[in-house]
């Protein structure tokens, strides 16, 4: 295999058959890339042969279940795929269009060791990738991917004899099956399905009818054209569009879908959007009566209502704050035994008895009905209002290139300390501590907080923040954390803020 050759241009000879690889690409814990820009097909065969190799480097069964989300490039990006894995020895059984957490589920229902699911996620059209796993129910994290970027970029991939490719049918009629299973509502349900027209489009409406909920599309047409929106509901203007449809069919709640299912978002009978922490929360107060002494992982950007709920106090729950990243948490849950992680982007890794510790946005809807099933004098509204008030802001998003975000970063969490150790303040409140476990999660004297971190996935840096005070404080926290931000030029404009 030929080392890739990064300088190959668009619309050139070389370009049909040489592999050009940005080395931006491989993330914190999966590739992505635009697409052509940044990757070619003979880019994606290359790093097929480079997921065949470590698979064989770490004495993997050579078997994989390979899929693709519902973009018009995506089956172009998969069979480019196939062919590197084939060339590496691989037996690769490929289950068709999917939604990733479909993929995860085909490693437990087909038995084999490893996934690489071909998906952009919730990124917009021009972008491709891949989430890969060889440890179920594990994806690769920043040890597996810098290990893989290696073999890729340095040109190491062995191609052996052995390779096999197979098609492998019913895989999504299984997936809707196992997360149906018995139950049926025994309380009406109007639920407004949001699918952004993206691959979810063809499971969550079917999934939702099946376990007795009247279902009000949105958007449930395949169309990978995105007409309306990109399928994203952590963005707020998917979750506008939820609530104005529960306001016009006074649906029971709303629940939406980003573009390869992973992820869930909730806006709730009043047509109040409800950030995927504060679901959490209500997730993990049912949970925790059912399973007292359980523990559930929260990303860095949630709420600081996991560690201080009095309900959730009270069952003994204990509260685990970590990395943002499925892979990250997902590894997190398994090590600590964990029944639920928690990411603010929508992200819900419910595991045994409950699912298999993956994400998956459709168990996530399934595990809200039952939820809903088991308060039947509740509305979504109830629940909301019952957790402690605190006012959060949405998860945004300035831009800074990916070659400068973390040197950009440091520079940042590096002046906060500064910062702290001066006795300075934030919103006029003493700082408390500083986590650095991903970022700057500065936590003020009274629980507020302020986090600033490295997007793993897109040039951006991650701004959230949280008060348990006021809207006025939760301006002030964020106006105090964006002056620190804007002390750095290579910094863009925020995609939303408050």
């Amino acid at each position: 295999m030929k080392k890739p050759i990064q300088t190959v241009q668009q619309n050139c000879w070389d370009f049909l058959s040489e592999p050009m690889i940005a080395p931006t690409g491989f993330r914190e814990y999966d590739a992505r890339w635009k697409y052509p820009d940044e990757i070619n097909l003979p880019g994606v065969t290359a790093l097929g042969l480079g997921i065949g190799t470590q698979m064989h480097q770490r004495g993997i069964r050579p078997e994989i279940a390979v899929g693709n989300d519902y973009r018009d490039y995506s089956l172009s990006i998969k069979n480019a795929l196939i062919v590197g894995l084939m060339q590496a020895g691989v037996h690769v059984k490929d289950i068709g269009p999917a939604l990733s957490p479909m993929a995860y589920f085909s490693q437990f229902h087909l038995d084999v060791p490893a996934v690489a699911m071909i998906t952009a996620s919730h990124n917009p059209n021009g972008w491709t990738g891949v989430k890969m796993g060889f440890d179920r129910p594990l994806t690769h994290g920043p040890d597996e991917m810098s290990e893989l970027k290696g073999i890729v970029l340095d040109g190491k991939g062995v191609a052996r004899d052995g390779g096999r490719y197979e098609r492998v049918e019913g895989v999504r009629e299984a997936y809707l099956d196992d997360l149906a299973g018995d139950f049926r509502l025994t309380r009406p349900l109007k639920i407004v399905c949001a699918t952004g027209n993206g691959t979810a489009s063809a499971f969550a409406p079917q999934l939702l009818e099946r376990i007795g909920a009247e279902v009000v599309p949105l958007h449930t047409r395949l169309d990978y054209t995105f007409p309306h929106y990109n399928p994203n509901p952590e963005a707020m203007e998917m979750l506008h569009d939820m609530a104005a449809a529960v306001r016009g069919s006074g649906a029971d709640m709303a629940l939406g879908f980003d573009g390869d299912g992973d992820r869930c978002g909730v806006v709730d009978d009043e047509g109040e959007e409800i950030f995927a922490d504060k679901v959490g929360v209500i997730m993990a107060r049912d949970l925790a009566r059912l399973y007292p002494g359980s523990t559930f992982v929260a990303d860095v950007k949630s709420t600081g209502l996991f560690a201080s709920d009095p309900e959730l106090k009270k069952y003994h729950a204990k509260a685990d704050y970590w990395k943002t990243g499925h892979s990250h948490m997902k590894r997190r849950v398994r090590d600590l035994g964990a029944l639920a992680g928690f990411e603010k982007s929508g992200h819900y890794f419910l595991a045994e008895p409950i699912g298999r510790g993956y994400d998956c946005g459709l168990r996530v809807a399934v595990e809200l009905c039952k939820l809903m099933d088991r308060n039947p004098e509740k509305s979504m509204s109830d629940l909301r209002r019952a957790l402690p008030p605190t006012f959060s802001s949405p998860t945004m998003s300035p831009y800074c290139g990916d070659l400068e975000k973390y040197d950009v970063l440091d520079r940042i969490v590096k002046r906060l300390q500064a910062h702290h150790a001066d006795g300075g303040k934030i919103a006029g409140r003493a700082i408390a501590e500083i986590v650095t476990v991903n970022g700057a999660r500065v936590i003020l004297d009274n629980g507020g907080w302020g986090l600033v971190r490295a997007s793993s996935n897109t040039p951006n840096l991650v701004v959230v923040c949280e008060s348990s005070e006021s809207e006025a404080e939760l301006r002030a926290i964020f106006a105090d954390i964006d002056g620190f931000i804007r002390t750095e030029d290579a910094v863009g404009e925020y995609d939303q803020r408050l």
